[in-house]
C-alpha cells in the first residue's frame, strides 16, 4: 500500500510536469500567432508568464544565493588579506623603531666624532652587558685585529663611559666609569673654569645616577652646570674627553671631605653604540 501511494505520487508530480509544459508550449503559440484574437493573447501571455515565474523563481533564487555566496567569500578573502597587511604594517613599524633607535645612536656617535679630529678612533657595538656586573663591564665586538688595545678610553654619546681592560681577536672587555670595583683605576678630571679643579671619579651613586668626584682640593668658585673632563694626569687617559657637568657639592659628617656630584654625559644605563679613542693622529 505504502509503495502504491509513493508510485502514485511520482505519477502526480509528473503529470503537473506535463502539463505546466504543455501550457507553456500552448501559450507560446497562441501569444505569437497573428490570427489568435487578442483575448486569447492576453491569457496566453498571462499564462506564460505565471509558469515561467514558477520556472524562474527557483533559479534566480540559486542565482542569488550563488552571488550572496560568492559576495561573502569576497569578502572573507579581503578581510584575511587586510589582516595580512595589518601584521605586515606592525612588522614593518617595529623594524623602523628599531632603525630609527639605531641612526639615533649613530648621529650622536657622529657628532661625538666631530669633537674628536685630534683622535683616531674605532666604533663598536655591545654584544653582552651581564646583570650580575650591570655597573661594571660590557663586551664589544672589537679586539685586537681593530688595533685596540688595553687601557683606551671608550664613549657613548658624546660622553665618557669607561675604559679597555682586556682585548681578545675581535672582541674586548670594557670597564665602566660606574664601576663599583674599588681597586679599579680611576679616572682623573677637572671641573673647567677660571682655574680648573682637580680630582677623580671615585664612585657612582646608583640612588641619584650620579658620578662622584672626590679629592678635590677646594669647592670655591664650583658652580653648577660646570664642564667636567678628563685631565689627562697618569697618562692613562687624554686630555678634555667629555664627562659630565657640576650637579652639586656635598660634605661629608665633619665637614672635611667634599665631593663634587656629576651628571654624566653618556646615558650609563642604556647605549648600543660605542667609540673607542685609539690615539693622536699621526702628525699631531
Amino acid at each position: 500500500m505504502q509503495k502504491f501511494f509513493s508510485n502514485k505520487k511520482f505519477i502526480i508530480f509528473m503529470i503537473i510536469i506535463i502539463v505546466t509544459f504543455g501550457l507553456l508550449a500552448v501559450s507560446v503559440n497562441v501569444r505569437d500567432n497573428d490570427e489568435t484574437p487578442s483575448f486569447v493573447q492576453q491569457i496566453g501571455n498571462d499564462t506564460y508568464s505565471l509558469v515561467g515565474g514558477v520556472f524562474a523563481y527557483p533559479v534566480n533564487a540559486a542565482k542569488n544565493v550563488n552571488s550572496q555566496f560568492a559576495s561573502f567569500y569576497n569578502t572573507y578573502t579581503e578581510n584575511q588579506r587586510l589582516k595580512s597587511r595589518i601584521d605586515e604594517l606592525d612588522k614593518n613599524k617595529a623594524d623602523l623603531k628599531t632603525v630609527q633607535d639605531e641612526n639615533s645612536k649613530l648621529k650622536k656617535e657622529l657628532k661625538l666624532d666631530a669633537t674628536l679630529t685630534d683622535y683616531d678612533i674605532q666604533t663598536a657595538s655591545v654584544v653582552t652587558r651581564s646583570p650580575n656586573n650591570w655597573q661594571n663591564y660590557l663586551t664589544i665586538n672589537r679586539g685586537s685585529t681593530s688595533g685596540l688595545k688595553k687601557n683606551m678610553p671608550v664613549m657613548s654619546g658624546n660622553g665618557l663611559i669607561g675604559r679597555i681592560v682586556e682585548v681578545n681577536k675581535i672582541s674586548s672587555k670594557v670597564e665602566l666609569i660606574s664601576t663599583n670595583n674599588e681597586v679599579s683605576d680611576k679616572f682623573a678630571v677637572e671641573i673647567q673654569g677660571t682655574d680648573a679643579i682637580d680630582g677623580v671619579i671615585s664612585k657612582y651613586d646608583s640612588s641619584t645616577g650620579k658620578l662622584v668626584m672626590e679629592n678635590v682640593q677646594s669647592t670655591d668658585g664650583i658652580k653648577k652646570g660646570q664642564r667636567v673632563v678628563t685631565s689627562g694626569l697618569g697618562g692613562r687617559t687624554p686630555k678634555g674627553l667629555y664627562v659630565g657637568k657640576v650637579y652639586g657639592i656635598k660634605k661629608d659628617n665633619y665637614g672635611m671631605t667634599n665631593s663634587v656630584y656629576i651628571t654624566p654625559s653618556a646615558d650609563l644605563r642604556d647605549f648600543t653604540v660605542v667609540t673607542v679613542i685609539k690615539s693622536k693622529v699621526s702628525g699631531d
